[in-house]
């Protein structure tokens, strides 16, 4: 009885920490419709803060805490607010996680800067060794401050929400923002007071749970992954099912590290950190189905040119001779360098008909990538190019796999779903030297990492680096010319035309879980390769290499590139090679390169099109000079006329390729409710 006593003392107080942070990320999201990323890494860089104030310059705990949550929070929550967050009202769901990635790597950086990660900084408890006993089991102050926090943010938020005027408006708001206005109401303000909360409320999170994790920056920052589950219990806007969802997890966290064999069942170990993440996945599950929707009128902001093999060609040629330059001239550090972002911009390609083509978000293609390259490891161990197929292959199931329970979900859910998945490989799958699937032991990192030979390539020294990296842009190229192709045929019009207007898909016949998910599947299968090439350039995949932090940076400077484009991906690729490259010259580039893929990706609300169309526009208008006036090519609808060129999109595709009349398409739209004026 002491030890379930003590166990669900311990689960309380977890579960006050969660709810914390979790009710932090429902204020924000109920008030601006953006689910904030860097929560956690607001609250890790609030606790190295009260470190520094506390510990580090010794001010007592009655200033120093105050100062971090009551000054600190509230002017980070306005500055997010008035300089970021505003302006993505109308921006997309998924620009709208690129930005808070984008603070969220931001906040690492600057941490890693002015922290050093290879000082150790012990962080003791509130009145650490003060005691009381409670029904025979002692609980510490600290646990006893926490709860009673815990309990105090419940009841502030329960009379800041219902029992104010600002309240009012924060709850308002979410429903019709001019209404709101035109009642006399202030919607700017309701938004900059959520953000105010929510930062004060993430950084007394990260203070708080500090004891329990240490004083780590990646930890930390991911604290606000097991906050999510709770969140998703309370479907991001109701703070007492927020509070409740907290309780469940964090009792059977507590249970399952009490009561679990983790002692005598090896792969048992890691299981109970992994709790939060089941909840969340299951939560995902049972959430109701969204109805589809017709075209939006905010997707205008973003184009998606056709691209032709012609300019193609051209691009790719010029690629391989500036490759087979620099392979001569550099150095070996910075041809390894760009050689590891070559890699990484192979699995940023995977993204490019998933999320810019079809929409779908995904947070996992590193967890793919590490699939891959562990496949290809066992499977050719020679580097033969047959284990890249293999690599496809199995990363494709996979993917298939994480997607089909999920299929249902789109925007934010389906990208919390494929978070969950890669934290809970990271946390534990990764972790484990084997599984057993139908009977056989499939090895995995038996011994934390798995020697990877380099693909063979019958006579080709690809042993040597300069070499290697020509064959990744070749690669690379390829992998390219493979998605201009798609984009062109009519599964790639299927598959914008699925972004655009679901609800017009479905109504001509279009099955969208077939098609999402075969596009997971072709995404995961690209970014197995990704991985397996990647992992020959060092000559070992480790267990921490295709971690979900590394997704991030890829995915940022992927759609600050252009998601829709292949040179986004060259782009994100090229960045990563450089910032590398940069980091090895002094620690002063180091710690500014952690900087940077944060820095861009802040930039994403003033171009949802990425950089690389910006440049596309620039040549083509310097290619058009002096040049004799041609017929321009066919490009994507303008917002007059998207909603009746996607319904023909899903026309054509559907088998009928006569085009529509104009009679027809406006019989069409007025129909489906897409209409451009609507």
């Amino acid at each position: 009885m002491h030890e379930l006593i003590a166990y669900t003392i311990f689960g309380l107080v977890t579960a006050a920490i969660y709810s914390i942070a979790a009710s932090g990320l429902v204020v924000t999201y109920t008030t601006s419709g953006v689910f904030n990323l860097a929560h956690g890494a607001f609250g890790m860089f609030a606790a190295f803060s009260y470190w520094q104030l506390r510990f580090g310059w010794g001010w007592p705990t009655w200033l120093a805490l105050p100062l971090v949550v009551f000054v600190l929070a509230p002017l980070f929550g306005c500055g997010l607010e008035r300089l970021l967050m505003r302006k993505l009202t109308d921006a997309t769901e998924a620009t709208k996680l690129a930005v808070t990635i984008g603070v969220m790597l931001t906040l690492v950086g600057a941490a890693l800067w002015i922290w050093d990660p290879q000082v150790s900084r012990p962080f003791p408890a509130f009145y650490a060794g003060n005691k009381v006993d409670i029904a025979g089991v002692f609980v510490t102050w600290d646990q006893l401050i926490t709860l009673a926090l815990g309990v105090l943010c419940a009841v502030g938020l329960r009379l800041l929400l219902y029992r104010t005027r600002i309240g009012l408006d924060m709850r308002a708001v979410v429903d019709n923002r001019s209404l709101v206005l035109l009642n006399g109401g202030r919607p700017d303000r309701a938004a900059m007071t959520s953000w105010v909360v929510g930062s004060m409320l993430a950084a007394l999170a990260g203070v708080l749970i500090a004891p329990y994790l240490q004083l780590a920056v990646i930890p930390l920052t991911l604290l606000v992954v097991n906050a999510y589950a709770a969140a998703v219990i309370g479907k991001l806007r109701s703070l007492p099912m927020t509070f409740a969802g907290a309780l469940v997890i964090g009792l059977a966290q507590s249970y399952a590290v009490g009561y679990l064999p983790t002692s005598t069942v090896p792969w048992l170990q890691s299981f109970p950190i992994t709790i939060p993440i089941i909840v969340l996945f299951l939560a995902l599950l049972v959430l109701p189905h969204q109805r589809l929707r017709g075209h939006s009128a905010r997707r205008s902001q973003e184009s998606f040119p056709v691209p032709t093999y012609r300019m193609f060609v051209i691009g790719a040629g010029t690629l391989l001779v500036v490759a087979a330059l620099l392979a001569v001239v550099l150095p070996t550090q910075p041809l390894f360098s760009m050689s590891t972002g070559l890699g990484l911009g192979i699995i940023g390609l995977s993204l490019v008909p998933l999320l810019g083509y079809g929409g779908q978000i995904s947070l996992c293609q590193m967890t793919f990538a590490g699939v891959g390259a562990l496949t290809f490891a066992h499977a050719a161990r020679d580097g033969n190019v047959l284990g890249l197929i293999a690599a496809f292959a199995v990363a494709a199931i996979c993917g298939a796999i994480t997607a089909l329970p999920a299929i249902r979900l789109r925007g934010l859910y389906l990208a919390l779903s494929t978070a969950a998945v890669a934290s809970f490989c990271d946390l534990w799958l990764f972790g484990l030297p084997s599984i057993t699937v139908f009977g056989y032991r499939v090895p995995l990192f038996e011994s934390g990492s798995v020697a990877t030979a380099r693909l063979n390539l019958g006579g080709l020294n690809v042993g040597d680096d300069r070499v290697y990296f020509v064959v990744l842009t070749v690669v690379f190229a390829l992998m390219g010319l493979g998605v201009v192709a798609l984009r062109r045929s009519r599964y790639g019009r299927m598959l914008l035309a699925m972004r655009e207007s679901p609800a017009a898909c479905a109504t001509l016949g279009l099955r969208l879980t077939t098609v999402k998910l075969s596009v997971f599947a072709l995404s995961a299968g690209m970014a197995g390769v990704g991985g397996a090439l990647l992992a020959g350039l060092s000559g070992q995949t480790a267990a921490t290499q295709f971690s979900f932090f590394a997704s991030l940076p890829l995915l940022l400077l992927m759609m600050a590139g252009g998601a829709g484009m292949v040179s986004g991906a060259l782009f994100g690729a090229v960045t990563l090679g450089l910032f590398s490259t940069f980091s090895h010259l002094s620690s002063l580039f180091n710690r500014g390169s952690q900087l940077l893929p944060g820095l861009v990706g802040l930039g994403l609300g003033e171009q949802p099109n990425g950089v690389a169309a910006d440049i596309g526009r620039g040549l083509a208008k310097l290619s058009r000079r002096g040049a004799p006036a041609a017929p321009a090519e066919p490009s994507e609808p303008g917002p007059a006329d998207h909603a009746g060129n996607t319904a023909t999109i899903a026309w054509e595709w559907s088998g009928m390729d006569q085009p529509l009349t104009d009679h027809e398409r406006n019989l069409l739209d007025e129909r489906l409710g897409i209409g451009a004026g609507r």
